[in-house]
């Protein structure tokens, strides 16, 4: 594949990514590999941190438009977006020197057990009622921004889908309202990595601007659909990115027994 077509591929795949990122998190499902397909003579590390240099904008986008238009339960979001600070710059720094291939059974075994509640409950997601105190919300900010904040940085796809799932499951929220925390912790995770990313000059910036201009495109495009068409289109589009990452997550975990 020429220089020229490489380029236009990967815009295409940020485009992509940042709409599907903006809506329901998930984008580095579609970003990461492309650019370990297109762009396989590069270190691991190099591609992750382009795709953290290329896809912070189109978060930072999605998150400043929710925060105009969805309320933003702040008192919740901040714990868990300053523990996800400080794991997702420690993941990124394991990332070099840790098998991430570990993790992945773990992983998907999760996503399954996810993706069937959520079939099964109909009704989940579908309305915002908080249900935490402050203290609990304070708890458990800090528990899932860890422990989320450390896979983003670690291994990365799928961040946004959990931190949903997060805000969802124990928090109380519909999946709009989480979809608009969940960019706001996202941001601050995304910065983390890349700090360490750019620390190392592991980012490579001909193919990382380009990208980042596509993935804020996408991003716009997916935050106002999102907000057009409420929580139940959210919550579809979530079933389908967690059913895609449990197809990718399965091939990673039983492609060396094939």
């Amino acid at each position: 594949m020429t220089p020229e077509l490489t380029m236009l591929a990967l815009c295409a795949m940020a485009m992509l990514a940042g709409f599907v990122d903006a809506v329901v998190g998930g984008g580095g499902l579609i970003q990461v590999p492309a650019l370990l397909v297109l762009l396989p003579g590069y270190p691991v590390a190099t591609l992750f941190g382009t795709n953290k240099a290329a896809s912070i904008w189109g978060t930072a986008v999605a998150a400043w438009n929710y925060a105009r238009h969805i309320s933003t339960p702040w008192r919740a979001v901040l714990p868990m977006a300053l523990a996800a600070l400080a794991a997702s710059f420690v993941g990124a720094a394991a990332v070099s020197r840790l098998d991430n291939a570990s993790l992945k059974p773990i992983i998907l075994g999760v996503l399954v057990v996810v993706l069937g509640y959520t079939l099964w409950r109909k009704d989940f997601g579908k309305l915002h009622a908080p249900r935490l105190s402050a203290a609990q919300q304070l708890l458990i900010g800090l528990l899932a921004g860890s422990a989320i904040g450390f896979y983003d940085g670690f291994l990365g796809p799928g961040t946004g889908s959990f931190l949903v799932l997060a805000f969802v499951g124990a928090f109380g929220f519909s999946f709009l309202h989480a979809s608009a925390a969940a960019k706001a912790v996202n941001v601050i995770t995304n910065f983390a990595a890349l700090a360490y990313f750019l620390s190392h000059g592991s980012v490579l910036w001909h193919y990382a601007l380009p990208m980042a201009a596509c993935n804020v495109a996408g991003s716009l495009i997916g935050t106002r659909l999102a907000i057009r068409r409420g929580a139940g289109f959210v919550r579809g589009l979530f079933i389908a990115v967690v059913g895609l990452l449990i197809l990718r997550l399965a091939y990673d975990v039983w492609r060396p027994h094939l």
